[in-house]
């Protein structure tokens, strides 16, 4: 409009259109390629955060791409038609009040710019204090609400079902005793299918709720007051340790770390009554620790087991071997196949063992008798050593080693400072042996291991991205100016999340780098616009100054644009938001920031550092700035 509003009689509108195409042209493909490269590291992620986020960076790249060619292609023939007998630029009133605003502004920011770079840096500080202080929590991902809440309650390892129906039964009445409850399911021990292998001792309830809209108002709308107060409730009912998820999450939780919590910590190591002691060591510590709920060691060790030692002196008096005894007792405990029957092809095993009422106490076991050569009846505990003693219901093995979990959650604070917390407390507290180690699993390995992904690929990116701008300027000095600006995007982020109270996470990181690209963008078409006017003998300041305020409007539609586009997502709280919600308020927030500083910043920086020798583009033959730069 800019272009077709200036009539000379000279150039044809058509003309005119293909100036200005040209004249934008190029820092709009070179924005388009570094805002996808931006996304580089959304590709690299692995696992749960890459099936989330993978599908959202293919949707932007191939956005991108087709605006670029429907920039360049497709909207000049489309304006051709629309404007073919030229166009005359309407002066918004509001535009040009801010335009000139914007130029007293901006002037008087290059006149102090001490003032104004030291603005901008003590504002960087700022935001480094927000990361590496641990005031803004961390977190893997957003725990996104199912409306509905999935509770364990874990046993001792000996309960058998009766005792397991009870509990069920009592706690599905507790439960359902909240009117924020409209229904309730239990299971006991292994489901129907026998996919999850089990006992008796493990009890899962389905917990409907209500919109948080009819909830009392003692809970606030608040999911963890909820959760606390039904724990009091259930606590109440003694054995029983207590876990609160999700029906979903629950399964991913445990699909992630192989075990039946949110959070887990496992001791590795050879003897279990080692493991669990130490595991009790751990529970004591954590139990102090702000922000840990649902504690419980999963306990391997409890399981009551009848142990036949035989007495070798004894049973050589007898003149009986250790083969024989230990052929009566599997013959009267277990069974021996004597024969085999047949029925066609098929071939099933006949088996003899002793009746249920001498063999089902330890009496009875006891009193097993043995044949001696000399033909004397010789009851089994003459010849065995056998006592009741706990031991194992079962082994948790992981990498061929043995292990018991601790689980936990965190409520009420963010994941990352309470496990780091409790990593440091137990390694100062918790002596291991040799050979034991520790491994902190579920969520807390998932941030880390995509955190150390990032660190390697962010680098990398920020290399490309630069090497991209030093292809377009061919200077190092304004791909240094470029990314120098771009170091205030993250700012306004992180004031948003600190603001909300939002914990950083995988989709806040992905916000980060969606703003990244925006901003690179804005100081790419900037940047460009300075030099053209440089380039046309316009002295440093006043090429800086004009440029900055002729791009000032499409720097700013662009970031109102994605600022109120994404302004529903930041502010919404209903079920499924939780997921977008901090990309949203990232971006949301870093675009205000960014959209204030960087116009100011980087134009009083090239003020600062341009000189007579720096290297300009050869000046476009329909670059026009006009009377007006609205």
């Amino acid at each position: 409009m800019r272009h077709l509003s200036h009539t000379d009689g000279v150039k044809t509108s058509t003309e005119r259109i293909s100036f200005a195409s040209h004249e934008v042209q190029r820092p709009v493909f070179y924005a388009i390629v570094i805002t996808i490269t931006a996304f580089l590291p959304i590709f690299t992620l692995q696992r749960v955060e890459g099936r989330l986020f993978h599908p959202m960076a293919w949707t932007v790249a191939f956005a991108l791409l087709g605006a670029l060619l429907f920039s360049i292609l497709v909207a000049p023939v489309l304006a051709s038609f629309a404007f073919a007998h030229g166009a005359r630029e309407w002066r918004n009133p509001v535009m040009s009040y801010v335009s000139e605003r914007y130029r007293d502004g901006l002037r008087w920011a290059i006149r102090w710019r001490i003032t104004t770079v030291g603005v901008c840096v003590l504002l960087m500080a700022f935001g480094a204090y927000l990361v590496f202080s641990g005031v803004i929590g961390s977190e893997f991902l957003p725990h996104l609400d199912e409306g509905a809440l999935w509770v364990r309650g874990t046993l001792a390892p000996s309960t058998g079902p009766d005792e397991g129906i009870r509990v069920a039964n009592q706690a599905r009445v507790v439960l359902c005793s909240f009117p924020e409850v409209p229904q309730c399911t239990s299971q006991v021990g292994r489901p129907d299918d026998g996919t999850d292998n089990t006992g008796f001792f493990n009890t899962e309830y389905f917990v409907d709720l209500k919109p948080k809209e009819k909830w009392r108002p003692i809970f606030h709308e608040n999911k963890d007051e909820l959760i606390a107060a039904m724990g009091r409730e259930l606590d109440k009912i003694p054995g029983v340790v207590w876990g609160f998820s999700q029906p979903i999450e629950d399964n991913m939780e445990e699909a992630v770390s192989g075990v039946k919590g949110a959070l887990a910590t496992k001791i590795y190591g050879d003897d279990l009554k080692v493991l669990e002691q130490k595991s009790d060591e751990i529970v004591g510590i954590m139990r102090k620790i702000n922000g840990v709920e649902d504690l419980g060691v999963f306990r391997v060790l409890g399981q009551p087991n009848l142990n036949v030692t035989v007495d070798r002196e004894a049973a050589a008096r007898y003149q009986i071997n250790v083969a024989d005894v230990q052929d009566a007792v599997q013959t009267a405990v277990g069974g021996n196949a004597l024969t085999q029957v047949l029925q066609g092809e098929a071939r099933y095993d006949l088996t003899l063992r002793y009746l249920a009422k001498y063999r089902d106490t330890q009496e009875a076991i006891e009193n097993i008798r043995l044949l001696s050569p000399s033909g004397e009846r010789v009851s089994l505990a003459q010849l065995c050593k056998i006592s009741v003693t706990d031991w194992a219901s079962e082994v948790y093995r992981e990498g061929n080693r043995r292990y018991v979990a601790i689980k936990y959650s965190v409520r009420g604070r963010d994941l990352g400072s309470t496990v780091e917390e409790a990593i440091g407390k137990v390694g100062d507290q918790v002596k291991l042996p040799t050979g034991y180690t520790i491994d902190w699993e579920g969520e807390y390995k998932s941030q880390k291991r995509a955190n150390a992904r990032l660190l390697i690929v962010l680098p990398i990116t920020i290399l490309l991205i630069f090497v991209i701008l030093y292809t377009m300027f061919k200077s190092f000095k304004w791909a240094l100016l470029i990314m120098a600006t771009v170091a205030i995007a993250p700012i306004g982020g992180l004031l948003a999340l600190w603001i909300t109270g939002t914990h950083f996470s995988v989709s806040s990181g992905v916000g980060f780098l969606a703003l990244f690209g925006v901003s690179v963008q804005t100081g790419v078409i900037m940047l460009e616009y300075i030099n053209q006017l440089r380039a046309r003998r316009y002295s440093i300041e006043d090429a800086a100054v004009e440029g900055a305020v002729l791009r000032l409007r499409p720097i700013m539609m662009t970031m109102l644009v994605a600022t109120l586009g994404l302004l529903p997502a930041a502010l919404s709280h209903a079920i499924g938001s939780d997921s977008q919600r901090p990309f949203a308020i990232v971006i949301v927030g870093g675009l205000i920031a960014a959209l204030i500083m960087s116009v100011f910043l980087l134009p009083t920086l090239y003020v600062w550092i341009a000189g007579e020798r720096d290297v300009l583009p050869p000046s476009e033959e329909g670059f026009e700035v006009g009377e007006h730069v609205d």
